[in-house]
C-alpha cells in the first residue's frame, strides 16, 4: 500500500470520526464510487440508490446514535471503566503525541479528548506524510491497536446504515493491514 493511499485513507477516518456529515461532503462521497466500493460493495449500493435528503438524514442519525449517545469512541473510555478522560499530560496518548513533536489543541475542537479515535487518526496521518515509519508501528502497538478494531467490531452491530455498518470492518481491517504492511516493510 502506497504511503499516500495510507495518508488519505488516514485522513478520512479522521474527519468520519469527528462529526456529523456535511450534505458537500456526503455529496463527494457519493460520487466517490471507487473509494466507496473500497468500504465495501453494500456501502457503494446503497450510497447510489438513496436520495442525498436520504443519506444526509440517515447517515447523521446513525453516526450520532453510535458516536455520540450508545459508545464514544475514546481509547481511555473503552481502556478505563472509570468512564473520565485524562487531560493534559496524564492521557498517555497525548504524551505520545508530545514527545514525537505534535502540537495538539482541542480549545477550537468540539473533541475534547486527545485520544479519541479521530485524534488518533490525525496523528497517524501526520506521522505517514512526516514518513516515521517506527513512530507509526508504536502508536498502533501501544494504542490504536490495543482498543480500536475491538471497539469498532463491538459497535458494528448497533449500526443502522450499511455505511456504518461497513465502515466499522473496513476500519478495523485497516488498521491491522497498516500494521502488518509496516512490520512487512522491515522498518
Amino acid at each position: 500500500m502506497e504511503d499516500r493511499q495510507r495518508e488519505y485513507i488516514y485522513a478520512f477516518l479522521s474527519l468520519v470520526f469527528t462529526d456529523i456529515m456535511e450534505e458537500q461532503f456526503i455529496e463527494e462521497l457519493k460520487e466517490n464510487t471507487e473509494f466507496l466500493e473500497m468500504i465495501s460493495v453494500e456501502a457503494l449500493e446503497w450510497f447510489q440508490k438513496t436520495s442525498q435528503e436520504e443519506l444526509t438524514q440517515l447517515l447523521n442519525r446513525d453516526f450520532s446514535s453510535l458516536f455520540l449517545m450508545n459508545s464514544i469512541p475514546v481509547e481511555s473510555f473503552v481502556m478505563d471503566d472509570k468512564d473520565e478522560v485524562q487531560v493534559g499530560l496524564q492521557n498517555p496518548v497525548m504524551q505520545f503525541y508530545f514527545s514525537h513533536g505534535y502540537e495538539l489543541n482541542l480549545l477550537p475542537s468540539k473533541i475534547n479528548a486527545p485520544d479519541h479515535i479521530a485524534l488518533e487518526c490525525a496523528f497517524m496521518q501526520n506521522l505517514v506524510q512526516r514518513n516515521e515509519k517506527k513512530v507509526q508501528i508504536r502508536f498502533l502497538e501501544e494504542h490504536l491497536l490495543k482498543w480500536a478494531p475491538i471497539y469498532f467490531l463491538g459497535i458494528k452491530d448497533m449500526a443502522k446504515t450499511p455505511f456504518y455498518r461497513d465502515l466499522c470492518d473496513f476500519s478495523a481491517e485497516f488498521l491491522i493491514a497498516d500494521y502488518d504492511y509496516l512490520k512487512s516493510e522491515d522498518v
